[in-house]
């Protein structure tokens, strides 16, 4: 009788646990949609966009003291810092550029686990010697510092590389 109550509870466990995990995930992905849809990405009038309110999200122009990250200064003529930014991009893990110009790029990037999705984007303006930056998760509230993380390591590669 004992192994037969246990034998239940765990199958009533498990079972609880996959229906946790799969509303959360279903709600990541039907979320993700709609924030991909209705965010503004880009520059406008010199401007990256701002953060949302949620804790996901760091940005180098117009932030509030939880979201701003100070942009990456460059000595090097633009189209090589650029260029060397293209370069450090294209060693992030899971990190994908899909848009840009002579003076922003924009880049996915994607956890390892569920492959949810990151926008960072790079603003390089024709009259300073910085790259102005953001990079938000598109979903839930947290990002558990990924975002910042993820730009601090860009910046010391950049550092490194003497840009």
């Amino acid at each position: 009788m004992s192994r037969l109550l246990t034998s239940i509870t765990q199958r009533l466990l498990q079972s609880v646990t996959f229906a946790i995990l799969l509303t959360l995930i279903s709600s990541f992905i039907f979320t993700g949609a709609t924030w991909a849809a209705s965010s503004a990405l880009g520059v406008d009038n010199g401007h990256l966009s701002s953060c949302p309110a949620s804790d996901n999200c760091v940005v180098s122009q117009n932030a509030d003291k939880k979201h701003a990250i100070d942009p990456i200064p460059y000595h090097v003529d633009r189209n090589a810092a650029k260029e060397t930014l293209l370069k450090v991009i294209s060693v992030v893990p899971r990190t994908e550029v899909i848009e840009q110009t002579d003076n922003y790029i924009h880049a996915l990037s994607k956890s390892r686990i569920f492959k949810f999705v990151d926008d960072v984007e790079f603003y390089l303006p024709p009259n300073e010697s910085v790259i102005h930056l953001r990079s938000a998760y598109r979903v839930g509230e947290s990002d558990l510092g990924v975002n910042r993380r993820r730009v601090e390591q860009i910046r010391l590669a950049l550092r490194d590389l003497n840009i």
